[in-house]
């Protein structure tokens, strides 16, 4: 087992694996002229990226981590399979995916795996897109419940989808996966009750629809995470993803209440760490979310 990385987070992890340095920007000299069974590209942002990894090693099995975003678009109300159309053009996160798609197929043609993970989720994530609900709930009291409480939602803990790549590369699968979870419908309604029977706190549930959040400007996906409107035409049903395909293929969830417990568990012992990277989403504060719910309140 080898990495490849800048080595500027963490790098005294796995010191017991070899640790190759460079940068995906421009200097990939450790990679020339290393054989390797397979390589698991999680970093792998554009083409160019890709395309400088694919000539600088020599293997036989390329699995690279993609993103559901690179969808052009998803319908309201209505599930896509892996077939569903990409984004086209090269500007943004989702379109680049697409384009390093594209690139890794070409360099490498009869080689490849693409697996298009939804919402990573679990301990050590950085983003606050899941974390945010694990800690509001087990705070308690009364709780902004984005949207109807039987809205679908997806993601997928970070150890699932490791063990399933590892699985893949293993078994030298190739093909195209839509990797989100769980195995079966998840709501928002049952995420939230099973945040509140995991860390046994009081919260009580306040459901404010779309056009509510809407209109008082709350920023989607990041401020209430993992909500986004379920009528909005380009994002609407990013959360509807059929995950058929990679079940077929040996994809296997843990727990709902293991992945929550451990989220909580890191985060109250070291959490995420500050950050200049934007990746990290500004959740909504507690005077924010209590001056959405005073109306709703004193009306119920």
């Amino acid at each position: 087992m080898t990495l490849f990385n800048r080595g500027r987070q963490h790098a005294h992890l796995f010191p017991e694996l070899e640790k190759l340095r460079g940068d995906r920007d421009g200097d990939v000299a450790a990679l020339v002229g290393r054989r390797f069974d397979a390589v698991i590209d999680l970093s792998g942002y554009t083409p160019a990226h890709v395309s400088a990894t694919a000539a600088a090693v020599d293997t036989g099995y390329y699995l690279f981590i993609s993103t559901i975003t690179a969808h052009r678009a998803y319908p309201p109300g209505r599930t896509y399979d892996e077939d569903a159309p990409l984004h086209d053009g090269a500007e943004g996160y989702g379109p680049l995916k697409a384009r390093a798609e594209e690139a890794i197929e070409a360099a490498l043609p009869g080689r490849v795996c693409r697996v298009r993970p939804g919402l990573v989720v679990g301990p050590y994530d950085p983003t606050e897109r899941f974390t945010y609900w694990p800690r509001r709930v087990a705070q308690g009291g009364d709780v902004l419940a984005p949207g109807r409480p039987e809205r679908p939602v997806q993601f997928i803990d970070a150890r699932d989808l490791a063990d399933w790549c590892v699985r893949l590369a293993e078994a030298r699968r190739l093909g195209v996966f839509n990797a989100v979870g769980p195995a079966s419908a998840l709501t928002m309604a049952h995420l939230l009750d099973e945040c509140r029977a995991v860390t046994g706190s009081d919260a009580r549930f306040h459901w404010l629809p779309d056009e509510t959040l809407v209109n008082a400007g709350v920023a989607r996906w990041t401020e209430l995470p993992l909500w986004i409107p379920e009528d909005e035409s380009r994002v609407g049903g990013m959360l509807l993803a059929d995950n058929r395909r990679a079940v077929a293929a040996g994809l296997t969830f843990r727990p709902l209440a293991d992945t929550i417990r451990d989220t909580l568990e890191w985060d109250r012992a070291e959490g995420a760490q500050p950050t200049n990277r934007p990746i990290r989403a500004t959740t909504i504060t507690a005077a924010r979310e209590a001056e959405l719910l005073r109306d709703e309140i004193t009306v119920s």
